[in-house]
């Protein structure tokens, strides 16, 4: 499986300045770059954009690549490429997505197509604010609030102009990791590393920004599949589009000491991922949605009536 990073921000966060800086470090050279929009080239712009190719090695030792039509089929055509020996093979893809992009799409994208998830597991959402000008993008503009939403993990550029927008930043997404960016750099084994699993994120309640909800549902007691599967099912039929994110680790009764992974965008559910064990002490299934204008109490309401139907149920047929 090739690991896949999203890195997005807002306009003039830095992103591009960002992956110069990491693909300058030979332990990352060995990287896809992929950019999803044709006007905003990371690297080696003018080669790129003189090229009949979609593909060109960059003096840094990675490959750049950008995306002139469909980016599933950018990245299984880059893999075929890569396994001719056409291409350097590269270790990991990182997609640099357009300042003004909701990341989601690409999300969806990589979550369902069924031959993109069997060659390529993505990572995380690593989200740039630019500390001079971020707070105000993300009063204005709903792109800006999706990015920091969406993010596993956050970093601040330019923190030597202004201070972090923290406080902003935690309105939308108390729980992500975020560090500031020292002297225009981070360090990519933390930017890029695996998304934190539900059952590391610290404990925070529900938060309302114009409109965008994130919430947490717990359980203490195993979830019977066929509930989740149910409460999965309800919570596409009512929030379909509005439901930008969900990700989770749940017990399920079937086999509580396998936690299940559980990823959705929109509407499509990711297959189920199975860990061979807890990755600690605590076993509650753990649930983190992100939305927008769903209440805040609805999730769990409905998980817990489905789970009494389905408890009902099976009774019944004793």
């Amino acid at each position: 499986m090739i690991p896949v990073s999203v890195v997005t921000g807002f306009l003039g966060a830095g992103k591009s300045t960002l992956l110069r800086r990491v693909l300058r470090d030979p332990a990352w050279a060995d990287s896809a770059v992929i950019v999803n929009e044709f006007g905003e080239i990371p690297l080696d712009h003018d080669l790129i954009a003189a090229s009949e190719e979609s593909f060109v090695s960059a003096s840094t030792g990675c490959l750049c690549c950008v995306v002139r039509d469909d980016l599933t089929r950018t990245l299984l055509d880059l893999l075929r490429r890569r396994e001719a020996g056409e291409v350097p093979r590269y270790e990991r893809v990182l997609i640099e997505t357009s300042g003004l992009a909701d990341p989601a799409p690409i999300l969806h994208a990589l979550m369902t197509d069924e031959a993109l998830a069997a060659t390529h597991a993505l990572q995380g959402v690593a989200t740039l604010v630019d500390a001079l000008h971020g707070e105000a993008a993300l009063a204005r503009h709903p792109e800006a609030q999706r990015q920091v939403m969406l993010a596993d993990r956050i970093l601040v550029t330019k923190p030597d102009l202004a201070p972090a927008p923290e406080a902003a930043i935690r309105a939308l997404n108390p729980a992500a990791p975020l560090r500031a960016a020292e002297q225009g750099a981070a360090e990519p084994a933390w930017l890029f590393a695996p998304a934190p699993r539900p059952a590391d994120l610290p404990d925070w309640a529900a938060r309302h920004t114009a409109g965008l909800t994130s919430i947490v549902i717990e359980r203490e007691a195993p979830i019977p599949a066929l509930a989740l599967t149910l409460w999965m099912q309800g919570l596409a039929e009512h929030a379909g589009p509005r439901l930008l994110r969900l990700k989770g680790l749940v017990a399920l009764a079937e086999d509580p000491a396998r936690p299940a992974v559980l990823h959705a965008i929109q509407h499509m559910v990711h297959p189920l991922e199975w860990l061979d064990r807890w990755p600690g002490a605590d076993r509650r299934s753990r649930i983190v949605l992100i939305g927008e204008r769903i209440p805040r109490h609805f999730p769990a309401r409905l998980l817990a009536a489905v789970e009494a139907e389905v408890a009902e149920a099976s009774a019944g047929r004793r």
